[in-house]
């Protein structure tokens, strides 16, 4: 099954973070920091402003992004899950 976004949204996979020991302690899924960075997986067909002209989107598919810890809608697809947000809800593209 595929999901293909809508207008100016965007399809990201969170990345999880690695699971954090501290003092022996296991954290507790409840209690971690949400992902604020994912992979762009799809995007959507574009927003179309008051001329009809389309605004090309800022992402591509493949690029890690930075993404606010709450926002978006939640999706689960194949026991994965992901996250539909607005592009310009995005704060920014990570660079290696």
């Amino acid at each position: 099954m595929k999901i293909q976004p809508l207008s100016d949204r965007v399809l990201v996979e969170p990345i999880k973070e690695e699971e954090q020991r501290k003092g022996g302690i296991i954290i507790p899924d409840t209690a971690k920091e949400k992902p604020t960075s994912g992979k762009v997986i799809a995007v959507g067909t574009g927003k179309i402003d008051e001329k009809g002209n389309k605004i090309p989107f800022n992402v591509k598919v493949g690029d890690k992004v930075l993404m606010p810890k709450y926002g978006g809608t939640e999706v689960k697809l194949d026991d994965k899950e992901y996250q539909i947000i607005r592009e310009e809800d995005i704060l920014g593209v990570i660079q290696e």
